[in-house]
């Protein structure tokens, strides 16, 4: 298998397990080696008393586009450190997406930016997250 199809392999088999980001209306638009692109729509459910999307589920958006790109090489990773700064607020009905670069990979760790934006390109969260591979693979061996 080349490297973009066992990205798309290691998405699918997350994606079958990832209860979470689909209760939550999350769409995988994309993925390739060391990227993850996901969208989400803010619902009024996950507005805040200011009436803007409350930051954890911005922050969930971020952390889903990392945890994908991250788990693109068949090589298991979890998050070791992550910050986000929220730029800009979102509302409800936004369509948000996270597009999740891998910056540095390097032996067992890894480095990955995200940005969430909105439709017309306003940038809301910024995200960077730091991963270190753990044992195991996502995709049985092949025979």
């Amino acid at each position: 298998m080349d490297a973009v199809a066992v990205a798309s392999a290691c998405a699918e088999a997350m994606w079958a397990g990832d209860a979470t980001s689909r209760a939550h209306g999350m769409e995988l638009v994309a993925v390739e080696p060391g990227g993850a692109t996901f969208a989400m729509v803010v619902t009024e459910r996950m507005t805040n008393w200011h009436g803007t999307c409350h930051g954890g589920f911005i922050y969930l958006l971020a952390d889903t586009a990392f945890g994908y790109a991250c788990n693109t090489r068949n090589q298991r990773m979890v998050a070791q450190h992550c910050n986000i700064s929220y730029l800009n607020p979102a509302q409800r009905g936004d369509r948000l997406t996270a597009h999740a670069v891998e910056r540095r990979r390097e032996g067992r760790t890894g480095i990955y930016d995200v940005a969430v934006m909105r439709a017309d390109g306003t940038t809301i969260a910024e995200f960077r997250g730091n991963a270190r591979v753990i044992e195991g693979t996502l995709l049985p061996a092949a025979k």
